[in-house]
């Protein structure tokens, strides 16, 4: 079973740049004012690993999508700061902020996010496009073929089951070799079977390509292939596990969901 691994004090500068991928200090976000106000995020300290597939899980409310959207530079904090490779993300206007991410990160979500009138090869590399770049065309072959899509790049989603559209998805987060990908829910729209499938695809990623990944879930077999687990409650990170079976997942979930 896994024990689990205490989470060490951070004390840096306040303009020092942390060395991890991703980084979180004193991260905070608050929804309202008064007595209204809810408290999304309580003060958040955090690394994200180099090369290395992190899950977020927590009961509803917890806070683990308020904190991708941060980590993603998706929201301004309250209070705190992130860091992307270095960069103070919360310190960028909204051009510098919108480069960032066309460099620096890439996204898959739950459904999927694809444009209906493309075919899937132009979903791919539609953030290149929109950055004005042409894709490496043997780097797109050999993504295409890594996740399942050498025959379907002609087709439009319509055409594409549900499994095969996160395919796609997963290969658009990939195609400009981000940093790091965030997805959220990523199996949340699809069977038990494929998101085996899918989950076993973000996990090569991490293995082929070094793909530093952070995955939002409710799902403890999802959680399973991660090579770190965090869990939240009530805006805060309470328990950090490192690789676990699914049963042991259950258990912290268990353990979390009573606090």
């Amino acid at each position: 079973m896994s024990q689990a691994i205490a989470i060490p004090a951070v004390d840096v500068a306040e303009d020092a740049a942390p060395k991890a991928v991703v980084a979180a200090r004193a991260l905070s976000r608050q929804y309202g004012e008064g007595d209204t106000a809810v408290h999304a995020l309580r003060g958040v300290d955090l690394d994200v690993q180099r090369e290395k597939l992190t899950a977020v899980m927590g009961p509803s409310g917890s806070g683990k999508s308020t904190l991708m959207h941060l980590l993603a530079g998706l929201d301004k904090p309250s209070e705190g700061d992130v860091y992307i490779d270095g960069t103070n993300v919360t310190k960028l206007n909204d051009t510098e902020l919108t480069r960032l991410r066309r460099k620096h990160i890439g996204f898959v979500f739950q459904f999927f996010n694809l444009l209906p009138m493309l075919t899937a090869e132009e979903n791919i590399v539609l953030p290149l496009s929109i950055a004005g770049e042409k894709p490496d065309k043997a780097w797109l072959q050999e993504l295409t073929e890594k996740v399942g899509l050498e025959d379907r790049r002609t087709h439009r989603p319509a055409e594409l089951s549900g499994g095969q559209q996160q395919r796609v998805a997963i290969a658009r987060a990939l195609v400009s070799r981000p940093t790091v990908m965030f997805a959220d829910e990523p199996t949340g729209n699809l069977d038990s079977t494929t998101s085996g499938e899918i989950l076993e695809l973000l996990r090569s990623s991490v293995e082929a390509y070094g793909q530093t990944t952070v995955m939002v879930t409710h799902d403890p077999h999802a959680a399973a292939i991660a090579h770190r687990i965090l869990f939240l409650s009530d805006g805060r990170v309470v328990q950090d596990l490192g690789p676990s079976e699914a049963s042991d997942v259950i258990a912290a979930m268990d353990e979390v969901s009573r606090r």
